[in-house]
């Protein structure tokens, strides 16, 4: 067959050829050893804590050799895109600190654009072309119902299944054939013409899995569609190659595919980047690990952390963790220095699930937390707040000393730093009491009260208490001890220990009493300091109500 022939009638309209290409998108002039990275989501759903993960990996491999990342969008399904789906994909990583160095953003279109696959139509069949110029590439005019009994076929005689040998229906039409089923308007795709064979393999050396041995592909897999859009194997071969990608970071799943790529670069003429396929990221479901799921697990969802309040900071150091099993160690080696000064070695990354635990989460991001400033913390808490808490925002906003005070309340026990916090929802769960209304803590609060406090001695100690709250004194515990003794309450809690038959209770509960009727919990930080932020009328609001409520 003319091969030459077939390509022109194929595409008529296709005048350049790659070389014009390959000089429109010349060799990037970087450092030797820098890396072109990329993240190329598709813009049809929220962002998931894999591509985060893996957006990570990609920004800080490129930064830390002086090279290149940048967002190249997969929008070639305008079915299921999302509007806004570009727009929420920069700013979801930018939240963590994922910047790109080019892409379809202001400021970020360069030589290298389009970045958007539904713009690079014509350079897809400009390289399709070539290929079919070449021998390499096909029209295929099998119906489904035509792919379906070759399906059943295989099936029925136990062979591989897909498109290939003797199964490939179209691959020896004549140029006579093809040219009557185009002028007549049958629809087709355009197919690779594989050179692969079962019997040969090829060997594949993996940053993180070392040396890996696969077969030749076979398969006549489609390169374009009937709309003349490429498919996800070829448009990923021909944007990398054309963005001078050197480096493509990925899932394992993908890992399957490398005999089809690396046979498409071969074909075309054009060198593989480095591969590192990287694992997926893993949940424990009982006694077995599955991937994260964007049905079942709310976790998975990178918004999902951004409405639980977790601190960007605390996410990515925990990513990092996963990332190389050497981050803890480093960090420890190294306590004045952040995850941005560490270095990503693709040797240390793992070989299997990376399992993601919550509880590993919210153990890192108690000790982020509690390395933050008091006006670290108010700046992030008021950004979430705005969006997701507005009555701890309005609090803030009206209330700005008192809210600074409340930080320092739950974040300081003396000089000592409290690790309570590990997500700033929790701040109305553990400390409603500060951070709610007062109309509405009165409708929901529940009193933490044990049984050993009778409502007599309940009504008794709280009705002498407001009588003198001692807000106005920083000597409020030894009032307290004051106020006790005579109602039965020793004020030394050793004396206490030693002869408890001889009083009513000790310091402690008498303190107790008070906390549950002014806070709702037996446990709070510094009570006197609460009651100060909250200020006497409050507090005389709030022991009216508990004794209504005996």
């Amino acid at each position: 067959m003319d091969h030459h022939k077939l390509a022109e009638l194929i595409f008529p309209d296709i005048k350049d050829t790659i070389e014009d290409l390959e000089k429109r998108f010349p060799t990037r002039e970087l450092p030797q050893g820098a890396y072109v990275t990329r993240f190329a989501p598709s813009p049809t759903g929220y962002m998931h804590i894999g591509g985060l993960y893996a957006a990570m990996i990609s920004s800080r491999l490129a930064k830390q050799t002086n090279g290149i990342f940048y967002l190249r969008i997969e929008d070639t399904d305008k079915k299921r895109e999302l509007k806004g789906g570009v727009k929420e994909i920069i700013q979801s990583l930018a939240g963590y600190g994922v910047a790109f160095d080019e892409g379809p953003f202001a400021g970020g279109e360069k030589a290298y654009g389009p970045y958007k696959q539904s713009e690079r139509k014509k350079i897809y069949q400009i390289c399709v072309k070539e290929l079919m110029r070449a021998g390499y590439a096909y029209p295929c005019f099998c119906t489904a119902e035509e792919l379906d009994h070759i399906r059943k076929q295989q099936e029925e005689k136990k062979d591989d299944l897909g498109y290939y040998g003797a199964y490939a229906r179209c691959r020896d039409l004549t140029y006579e054939q093809i040219e009557q089923k185009v002028k007549t308007g049958i629809p087709f795709v355009v197919r690779l013409r594989s050179n692969g064979s079962d019997e040969k393999h090829i060997m594949y050396s993996d940053p993180i899995r070392g040396k890996i041995e696969m077969p030749e592909n076979r398969m006549d897999i489609v390169l374009l569609k009937s709309d003349g859009i490429p498919t996800y194997h070829f448009a990923h071969i021909v944007d990398d190659h054309f963005m001078r990608t050197n480096l493509v970071v990925r899932g394992d799943e993908w890992m399957a595919s490398y005999p089809v790529h690396k046979q498409m670069f071969d074909l075309c003429g054009f060198t593989a980047p480095e591969y590192l396929h990287i694992s997926p990221i893993m949940k424990m479901d009982g006694n077995a690990k599955r991937k994260l799921s964007k049905r079942k697990d709310p976790e998975a969802a990178v918004s999902y952390y951004l409405e639980e309040g977790f601190p960007s900071d605390s996410v990515k150091e925990y990513l990092l963790t996963i990332a190389n099993s050497n981050y803890e160690e480093w960090h420890k080696a190294n306590p004045d220095k952040t995850g941005e000064d560490f270095e990503l070695s693709c040797s240390k990354m793992p070989v299997s699930g990376a399992l993601f635990d919550m509880v590993k989460l919210t153990d890192v991001s108690r000790e982020i937390i509690a390395g933050f400033s008091i006006a670290m913390c108010e700046k992030q808490i008021l950004e979430w707040a705005q969006q997701y808490e507005p009555d701890l925002y309005q609090f803030a906003k009206a209330h700005q000393d008192q809210f600074q005070e409340t930080i320092a309340l739950w974040k300081m026990s003396g000089k000592k730093v409290r690790k309570d916090v590990s997500k700033w929802s929790e701040l109305t769960q553990m400390f409603d009491y500060l951070y709610m209304p007062q109309e509405k803590f009165e409708q929901v609060v529940v009193y933490e009260l044990d049984d050993k406090y009778t409502k007599e001695q309940l009504a008794e100690v709280i009705g002498e208490y407001k009588k003198n709250l001692f807000l106005d004194t920083n000597e409020w515990f030894s009032n307290m001890k004051a106020l006790g003794e005579p109602m039965g309450y020793c004020p030394d809690m050793k004396e206490y220990k030693k002869h408890p038959q001889d009083y009513r209770g000790s310091i402690s509960d008498l303190c107790t009493m008070v906390r549950v009727a002014v806070t709702g919990h037996k446990n709070s930080p510094d009570l006197y300091t609460i009651m100060k932020v909250l200020g006497e009328e409050t507090v005389q609001r709030r022991l009216d109500q508990f004794l209504e409520r005996l």
